[in-house]
């Protein structure tokens, strides 16, 4: 469904954030990039849904195909109509609507209510803990409840494809787990998955394929359990570096050979 075709993204006709970007998602797919902090992964996902413009950035190189048609220019709410929404890092709710209420506000493209009422009891059925909250003002919700109602939120446009841009950051292990599944399923309940995530534990243990992200470019992509068993992704994302003497730490950092 979504192909990224050597892309280039700039900010302030200046500023190169993304080298040459090329990914690939199936339709109900389940798909990851991984990278450290400013790798280009947001700025990817951005490009996608159509959010760089009031960042003042814009694709000045490649394509983003969704269903074969080149949508590299088209604004977010019809790319949201084609059926690809971004849930953004940092939760994004409307701390003054109550929940049910933010859930109403990401539906104005729906002209039939009873599809409305399905999508909004297809959400509450993924997160019952927000049932019991939807009265509650969302920004007197907890963190995790804040990210559930971001993620039902999106739900509601009946996408194909969600983007999630760490949607565990902030969240304690129980809930960061609990996220997870409910991503997990809504994968196998075919709904498309393009996730951001610096826990790259975690998120290899659900998705199919995964792309690596350093300095802007795409220097390593294959299927989770391919990269689970490279060295350096043990070494450098898995925790395995085992590394103890920093004077070792210039040579450990030349194991990075996709850097090379």
């Amino acid at each position: 469904m979504l192909v990224l075709n050597n892309i280039e993204v700039i900010y302030d006709s200046v500023f190169l954030a993304i080298k040459g970007v090329s990914i690939e998602a199936g339709a109900g797919g389940m798909v990851a990039l991984l990278g450290s902090n400013g790798a280009g992964k947001s700025t990817t996902l951005k490009a996608i849904s159509g959010l760089l413009a009031p960042e003042r950035g814009e694709i000045s190189r490649g394509s983003v195909t969704w269903a074969g048609q080149d949508i590299s220019h088209l604004p977010a709410p019809e790319r949201v109509r084609l059926g690809i929404v971004h849930v953004l890092e940092g939760r994004r709710v409307f701390e003054h609507l109550s929940a049910d209420e933010n859930l109403t506000a990401a539906t104005s493209m729906h002209r039939d209510s009873r599809k409305i009422a399905a999508l909004r009891s297809r959400v509450y059925d993924y997160f019952p803990r927000l049932h019991m909250r939807r009265n509650a003002k969302a920004g007197y919700l907890s963190g995790g409840e804040q990210q559930m109602l971001a993620i039902g939120r999106a739900l509601m446009t009946g996408p194909k494809l969600v983007l999630f841009d760490e949607p565990s950051l902030g969240l304690a292990p129980s809930l960061v787990d609990e996220i997870f599944a409910i991503i997990a399923q809504l994968h196998r309940d075919g709904v498309g998955v393009l996730i951001v995530e610096q826990n790259a534990a975690a998120t290899l243990d659900v998705v199919e394929r995964a792309y690596l992200i350093e300095n802007g470019r795409v220097v390593m992509g294959g299927t989770a359990a391919e990269l689970k068993q490279n060295p350096d992704i043990k070494a450098f994302y898995l925790g395995g570096s085992g590394v103890k003497d920093y004077t070792q730490v210039k040579h450990y950092r030349r194991r990075k050979r996709w850097l090379s």
